[in-house]
């Protein structure tokens, strides 16, 4: 399963159980938990993210950029790196107290040839493969899934449907995992969520239900599916779109010329303003382009 992790201001580190503050030796807040290390990292924008290490035993004092090479998404800002730190502390407690079990079993799985398992209880396996893995089901834990989720078979892939075991199991898996849980049935299967829970979720509040909504709201506009420069128009971006950003071969494409300081690669897709972003059938370039202004 994949378990999701985590301006600089200067405030002192909070006392905590399990986790160890300090400041690298080029200046990056820096954090220990267990055998993992972390640190806040700028990027060139200005914004930060979250990078750690695994069995760096040295003083967090003397750590530098060059230890940290996993990267777990963005992080705001000093606070909310200790924060995180923090969760990721209690969320590791709480798996040793789950005592997970590691053991090898010769299984076929989707995802290939078993090469390790771990047992979360009775009938819940996880598996892991050269490529992939999951979660394995008994026939009797799995009846147990809300029919709208449930899978054939009992399988449940570690990028996403593995949420929905912590969801139907909650007592073996982590306050952490259970939050990335939710989160990720609300994003992926918003329908079964609001069935299960007995609320509609609001914009925001899911992906999958705000994506459908951008798709009917839009579904007769002219929507980006490719972008770059343009080498012949010096300020403007070259654009294909198509109507509702539909991306198969019989979709009508059309090119326009949005400024350069316009554009931006949206959420779901850039709209095209057809008040203000001009159709254009000029010299291209894009590589091998064969389409032309509808």
């Amino acid at each position: 399963m994949t378990t999701p992790v985590f301006q600089t201001a200067q405030i002192s580190a909070p006392d905590s159980p399990g986790v160890e503050f300090g400041c690298s030796a080029d200046g990056l807040p820096v954090a220990r938990v267990d055998d993992l290390v972390f640190a806040m990292v700028p990027t060139r924008d200005g914004q930060h993210f979250l990078a750690s290490a695994w069995r760096v035993s040295r003083p967090l004092d003397q750590l530098k950029r060059d230890d940290f090479y996993s990267h777990h998404g963005s992080v705001e800002d000093e606070v909310a790196f200790q924060a995180r730190m923090i969760e990721q502390a209690g969320h590791r407690s709480e798996l040793r107290a789950l005592a997970r079990v590691s053991v090898r079993m010769n299984c076929n799985t989707p995802w290939g040839q078993s090469q390790g398992a771990t047992i979360y209880a009775d009938g819940i396996v996880f598996h892991t493969t050269s490529g992939h893995g999951g979660l394995k089901l008994s026939a009797a834990r799995n009846a147990k899934v809300h029919p709208m989720l449930r899978a054939d078979g009992g399988f449940y892939e570690e990028d996403a449907a593995w949420a929905i075991v912590a969801l139907t199991f909650p007592d073996l898996f982590t306050t952490y995992e259970r939050k990335c849980a939710d989160r990720t049935i609300r994003d992926s299967w918003p329908d079964a969520w609001e069935a299960i829970h007995g609320r509609l979720l609001a914009p925001g509040e899911s992906h999958e239900k705000d994506r459908r909504a951008f798709g009917r709201e839009h579904a007769k506009d002219w929507i980006v599916i490719a972008a770059l420069r343009s080498d012949h128009h010096s300020g403007m971006t070259e654009v294909i779109a198509t109507i509702g950003g539909k991306r198969d071969e019989r979709a009508a494409e059309r090119r326009f010329l949005v400024p350069s300081a316009d554009y931006a690669v949206r959420r779901f897709g850039f709209v095209i303003d057809e008040t203000k972003h001009v159709a254009y059938d000029g010299p291209s370039s894009f590589a091998g382009y064969r389409g032309r202004a509808a």
